[in-house]
């Protein structure tokens, strides 16, 4: 009897970061003959920014709000809905970053899966613990609670796996409307729905908006989360949309391009923060949840600014153009490599169990 490989990994887009990450991580995998089943959350512009990588995949489930019994609720609903795509796909190995569907789900069916976590204060699912946990090495093992997991550990941060990839594209300024003699500030709002959410990121955010406005020389690109916190934020700037001061943009951009051709960046979230790091952009955090270990480092080495307080706010935002190089600096694939090669090391010994037991049963 001839015995098929299998090869095939499930990848799981449970948050807007996950899908330029996870982009490089397949291309590398599939190079060595991996296949995949993608399934993508319909939330915070997920399928929006797949559709612009040119990803296929299968659209399940979406965000069920701020109230705690209607994430868990939401959570084993989506696992629910997932199953009938998993159940015919049969992957030999689950993936995501932070995914508490594919985690439940995974379980259940017994799939080994990898949860990789950059941010040590996201709460665990109670009960279900990840096959491995890939972290960045910064990160001790003893701040994260998955004791029954196995651990990985890879070098530098998340966003190291696709920012040495980037290419900048001026035509992004035309695109928005951005003149030369603008100033140009990104703002991504607090993540509001969130369970790490503090209201504390909330008065930073408006005071930061109320701030800037007023400035006759800056644009600011506005970044929501959502269509929700998007109506709300023009309704309460409305006189600034009007006046061309605040540009929400009417498509998905790639948020790469945008921070390169941005003066400096403000977020109150952790992915966008680290990517401007990554590309040399000054950035400013809002985020007033627990602080984690990768932001502590960057701000530690310069290439954070943490606004902890409205006096923050005035006394270390520093409003001034940015002299941009033609193209970021040359960085390695490192992290990359590493993340490839753990997923990779796995999936190899899921395909030899299933291979060994398949000549036996023969």
């Amino acid at each position: 009897m001839t015995v098929t490989q299998k090869n095939k990994i499930w990848i799981d887009l449970d948050n807007s970061p996950h899908v330029p990450f996870f982009k490089p991580i397949m291309e590398a995998l599939e190079k060595q003959n991996y296949s995949f089943v993608i399934t993508a959350r319909d939330c915070f512009q997920v399928c929006g920014l797949a559709d612009l990588l040119n990803i296929r995949y299968k659209r399940i489930g979406r965000h069920y709000g701020k109230n705690k019994l209607l994430k868990i609720l939401g959570t084993i609903l989506r696992a629910t809905q997932m199953l009938p795509t998993i159940f015919r796909e049969r992957p030999i190995i689950a993936i995501s970053h932070g995914s508490r569907s594919q985690l439940f789900l995974a379980t259940m069916l017994r799939i080994p899966n990898i949860m990789i976590i950059d941010y040590e204060h996201a709460k665990a699912l109670a009960f279900f613990h990840p096959t491995a946990v890939l972290l960045p090495d910064i990160i001790p093992e003893n701040a994260i609670n998955h004791k029954n997991s196995q651990v990985f550990k890879y070098p530098g941060i998340k966003e190291d796996v696709y920012v040495p990839a980037f290419k900048p594209d001026p035509h992004i300024k035309e695109l928005l409307g951005l003149d030369k003699k603008d100033l140009v500030v990104t703002i991504r709002p607090p993540a509001s729905e969130a369970h790490y959410h503090n209201p504390e990121s909330e008065q930073l955010f408006n005071a930061i908006v109320d701030l800037l406005s007023m400035r006759a020389d800056i644009k600011i690109v506005m970044l929501p989360r959502n269509d929700k916190q998007g109506d709300s934020i023009r309704q309460q700037w409305s006189a600034f949309f009007s006046a061309g001061k605040i540009i929400i943009p009417n498509q998905v951009v790639d948020g790469l391009n945008l921070m390169w051709y941005s003066d400096f960046v403000i977020s109150g979230g952790g992915t966008m923060n680290r990517e401007a790091a990554a590309l040399g952009v000054p950035v400013y955090s809002i985020f007033r949840g627990k602080i984690g270990t990768v932001d502590r480092y960057l701000s530690n080495c310069g290439r954070l600014i943490l606004l902890e307080s409205i006096s923050d706010i005035h006394d270390k935002l520093k409003v001034v153009r940015r002299q941009r190089p033609e193209s970021p600096s040359e960085t390695n694939n490192a992290t990359l490599k590493s993340i490839v090669n753990i997923i990779a090391s796995m999936a190899e010994k899921k395909s030899s169990a299933i291979n060994d037991k398949t000549y036996k049963a023969c």
